[in-house]
């Protein structure tokens, strides 16, 4: 690698041509960043003190595989929002100098344009100092030569020229200080040669200038810079930029930063956090697809699964069916959900599942996300239950049968309410005030419709009035004040209607009888409203409990009969093998073995959920994967955590770090304790992990 710092103009002169490799992400410069440029470039023209302004660096690969002559193209790996924006900025200048004369030497119009933009003694696109990819190439190249846009354009490209076209047209004839800040620019000039840098880990380690870049940037980037340059054209244009295409040019990275990481979990079972992706996928790549004969295997299978998730949650699936159960997944917030998903979409298109067997299990996971919302069951462990989920699906037979069976038997936190629990918690509940309102009134109203309605048009109503008349305070009798607070927001008191302005604070009687009134309502959710005399507590009651049980008709449980649940339960396969009598410390009657009961007895108290799994030389307790791991000794009991040590919070300092340490169990946290006195802060501690591992933050979104 070779490094020395240039004048910006000076590299531009000598330099032959830059090309931005197909990888590379197109030009994503927005106007804050131009103006920060624009801005540094006056104020170092402007101020004799400055001699130099520095930008950044260009780092380029300048011999090897593309490098065949001194004139060849030299190929740009980090750089190109910097090239590219200064590019603007001279031929904006050359625009506004015309045929005058040169403001300070060497900035005539030709000059700029003949030795920082084009080469006079080349034709065709070698003469361009410059060659973007994709839409970028045709938008800049009709720009520096003052062309008609083509149809296909760059939005960021043509709206940053106008942007310096009109700061220069404000400088009037007082260009000086632009052509001087110009003058000034230094850049560092890295030189590679692919036969001895390596390209992709010098571009990771100099990304630190201009626009970060994306988790879809490194990706691409990573799978592509090494190849040949035939192969890396033929693997972007077939699978990278339908991907792109897909996901939506201003949405792609965005898009293609969920996707991944959902991707990731489904292949793997572990969530990247955020930010984080790149190193995820790279550490995939290299143990799941080593070879250099799998890459295609590898962006085929991506380009496969990014259809699957543009399906899904794009709007992209051609089935109606699937394409509204996906819709109602979407409104009820269940990305988090996407990893399995994409599972069992894949299975689909390989003919594992039917269209209406894909859509049975959406309509399960619809209800699994929605009846725990309603029930106000925590949602933070859902990300690895569904990261999870099909690990031990029969996809060979009985596919969907073996779905509704692991949500049956999900336990504890991870449970799917049955219908007596989500009956009794959707009568109760605050819905007005839920996040997700217009969702369960739409589901409600739509279901067994072949025409659906769209709630849009509707307003949500309250039957009885968030502010109480005279009249009905008398309606509703001297317990008013109760009956309004309890019955106000819930199931029972709530509807649609497209005359919300019209009701107002009316009495039901009126609601009831005028134009537009329950009476002649279309909704199925006022049916039965136009025959009441009155509405009161009984009336909110029993609409409410009606109400209840069609919701357990829309969000169905996913109930099998007692005998194929526990023939499943019984498929899952023992891990044990050991027993308490083969760990010689914890023989019955001894102090230890009094101890570790003691223990025990408090671990598997602190949820349903929690197994004990004996193993030949530890004792592990698990969620769903282990948070605690038990080493009898003749003197004490040796814990392990599965917690970062810096998170524990330990004030009586019991813990030691053994994260660079051999030893058997879980990492970093290690605990040995003797006394029986000590085991509450001990449990105190064992919560901590408990609850890091049942509660991670760090969500699908």
């Amino acid at each position: 690698m070779k490094a020395i710092e240039a004048r910006l103009l000076d590299f531009l002169k000598k330099s032959p041509q830059f090309v931005i490799p197909i990888y590379q992400r197109t030009y994503s410069w927005d106007q804050p960043e131009c103006r920060q440029l624009w801005d540094d470039i006056l104020r170092a023209g402007r101020n004799e003190d400055i001699l130099s302004h520095f930008i950044g660096t260009i780092v380029y690969i300048e011999s090897g595989l593309y490098q065949v002559s001194n004139r060849s193209p030299l190929m740009v790996i980090d750089g190109q929002q910097r090239l590219t924006t200064v590019s603007l900025i001279i031929e904006s200048l050359a625009c506004q100098l015309g045929e005058t004369k040169e403001p300070v030497e060497g900035f005539s119009a030709k000059k700029l344009r003949n030795r920082y933009l084009r080469d006079p003694d080349e034709n065709g696109e070698a003469k361009y100092k410059l060659l973007l990819t994709q839409t970028d190439k045709q938008t800049l190249l009709v720009i520096m030569d003052n062309q008609p846009l083509p149809t296909e354009s760059s939005l960021r490209l043509i709206e940053n020229f106008e942007f310096f076209r009109k700061q220069i047209k404000m400088l009037g004839n007082n260009l000086e200080s632009l052509c001087k800040g110009l003058a000034k620019l230094m850049v560092v000039d890295i030189a590679l040669s692919r036969d001895h840098d390596n390209p992709q880990r010098i571009f990771e380690s100099m990304n630190s200038t201009g626009r970060e870049l994306s988790q879809a940037d490194l990706i691409r980037n990573f799978v592509l810079m090494d190849l040949e340059p035939n192969y890396q054209t033929r693997l972007y244009n077939d699978y990278w930029r339908p991907m792109e295409t897909a996901f939506g040019h201003e949405t792609y990275s965005k898009h293609f930063d969920g996707f991944m990481r959902h991707y990731l979990s489904a292949k793997t079972g572990q969530i990247p956090k955020e930010g984080r992706v790149y190193e995820a996928f790279k550490m995939y790549a290299s143990k799941i697809h080593a070879a250099p004969s799998s890459i295609d295997n590898l962006v085929d299978d991506l380009h496969n699964f990014s259809g699957h998730y543009c399906a899904m949650g794009l709007g992209k699936e051609k089935n109606p069916d699937l394409r509204a159960a996906f819709a109602d997944l979407q409104e009820v917030k269940a990305n988090v959900t996407y990893p399995f998903l994409l599972e069992i979409y894949d299975d689909y298109t390989n003919g594992l599942l039917s269209a209406e067997e894909l859509e049975q299990a959406l309509r399960l996971v619809e209800s699994y996300v929605f009846r725990r919302a309603v029930c106000d069951i925590p949602t933070n462990s859902m990300n690895k239950t569904f990261a999870s989920f099909s690990k031990t699906l029969n996809k060979k037979q009985n596919y969907l049968e073996s779905i509704r069976a692991q949500f049956q038997l999900l336990q504890s936190y991870r449970r799917f309410p049955d219908d007596k629990e989500f009956g009794h918690a959707i009568l109760g509940r605050n819905l007005y005030n839920f996040q997700r309102k217009s969702y369960w009134l739409r589901r409600l109203e739509n279901h067994g419709r072949k025409e659906r309605v769209s709630v849009n048009e509707y307003t949500i109503e309250h039957i009885m009035p968030q502010h109480l008349t005279t009249e009905w305070q008398e309606a509703l009798g001297e317990d008013y004040k109760r009956i309004h607070e309890t019955y106000l927001h819930i199931l029972g008191n709530l509807t649609l209607t497209g005359y919300n302005a019209e009701y107002s604070n009316r009495s039901f009687a009126e609601k009831r009888d005028m134009k537009g009134g329950f009476t002649k309502s279309p909704l199925h959710l006022n049916e039965g409203l136009g025959q009441l005399e009155t509405w009161d507590e009984k009336a909110i009651q029993s609409r409410a409990k009606r109400l209840a049980e069609k919701a357990i008709t829309v969000w169905p449980s996913p109930l099998l009969p007692e005998a194929i649940s526990n023939a499943y339960r019984s498929k899952t396969p023992s891990v044990c093998g050991y027993a308490i009598e083969d760990y010689r410390h914890l023989e019955s009657g001894s102090n230890m073995r009094s101890l570790f009961d003691r223990f025990r007895r408090e671990v598997l108290s602190l949820d349903s959920c929690v197994d004990e799994v004996f193993l030949k030389n530890y004792i592990s307790y698990k969620a769903e994967s282990n948070f605690v791991e038990l080493i009898p000794q003749a003197r004490g009991i040796k814990i392990t955590l599965n917690l970062p040590f810096h998170e524990l919070q330990d004030p009586r300092e019991l813990a030691r770090n053994v994260s660079n340490f051999g030893h058997l169990g879980a990492v970093d946290v290690q605990i040995t304790f003797s006394r029986l006195e000590d085991l509450p802060y001990i449990m105190g501690l064992v919560r901590q992990a408990f609850e890091k591992h049942i509660g991670d933050e760090d969500m699908l979104v």
